[in-house]
């Protein structure tokens, strides 16, 4: 997940929510076309402030993802 606003037009990243960021409120991003943003355990990876993702946006995001890389 990114909060970066050049990822408002990018079509694989997919809005879930905001947080608040050093006082501003930002938008949180999903990359759907990194699927290593997927598996942060692995990448011991810090937890985000949303701390989980909703159900709706996870199930866009692997719909994306699939579109991408044909899994299902």
């Amino acid at each position: 997940m990114t909060t970066a606003p050049y990822n408002a037009d990018n079509p694989f990243a997919l809005p879930v929510g905001e947080i608040r960021k050093n006082g501003i409120q930002k938008v949180s991003y999903v990359l759907c076309h990194q699927p290593k943003s997927f598996d942060w355990r692995v990448r011991n990876a810090g937890r985000h402030p949303l701390k989980k993702m909703p159900d709706e946006f996870f199930d866009q995001a692997c719909t994306i993802l699939n579109q991408i890389l044909t899994l299902a």
